[in-house]
């Protein structure tokens, strides 16, 4: 299953509303949403990638893992050509080549994407990554409540896997952040200024 994941239309905005009064802070937030799209119309960006955004100051740094290594590469050229983008910082993790991850990928988003209970996810932006390092699982993105991160969950652990690491959120939990009063705040696994969730 080789399912293109197109964009987690979520943005995480990590500023409080004086925040904006800054044209740096504008200007990043802007670069942010132009870097997601980049991100997320590459072709072979998939379920089984996460890649992760920031931006400082018009400094770009992309963090993640990807299942080849000419995806982190061929990421760094297109973000670094998107106007304002003043640097970009590849720290995209590759994962490691696996028949036995690659197995467990296509069979964990056989019986998530399968179910009937994620019709409504099977859809041009799959919001469920799949990442399995070594057997080990970790699922991220955004799901609609917590009854859908649960069940999962449990979709997950029944297909062999020796762990697997339940990172979905919710719509609510996105937002969180953006409630916030005061400086940036720290969200998902990587913290910045201002984050996309891709």
């Amino acid at each position: 299953m080789n399912r293109t994941a197109a964009v987690l239309v979520t943005i995480v905005t990590l500023m409080a509303t004086s925040a904006f009064a800054n044209p740096n802070v504008k200007r990043d937030f802007s670069l942010l949403k132009d870097v997601s799209t980049v991100v997320n119309t590459y072709p072979y960006y998939t379920i089984f990638d996460d890649v992760m955004a920031s931006v400082d100051n018009g400094v770009v740094t992309l963090t993640g893992r990807v299942t080849m290594g000419y995806k982190s590469q061929t990421l760094t050229e297109r973000v670094s050509k998107i106007d304002g983008v003043r640097k970009v910082r590849d720290e995209i993790g590759l994962l490691p080549a696996s028949q036995l991850d690659d197995n467990l990928r296509h069979r964990i988003a056989r019986r998530i994407y399968g179910n009937t209970s994620f019709v409504q996810y099977n859809n041009v932006s799959a919001p469920i990554h799949i990442i399995v390092d070594h057997g080990r699982v970790t699922l991220k993105g955004i799901v609609t409540d917590n009854v859908d991160r649960m069940k999962a969950h449990s979709l997950a652990v029944t297909t062999g896997a020796f762990t697997v690491t339940n990172e979905l959120l919710t719509p609510g939990e996105v937002k969180a952040p953006q409630e916030r009063k005061g400086r940036p705040c720290h969200c998902h696994s990587n913290s910045f200024k201002h984050r996309q969730v891709i």
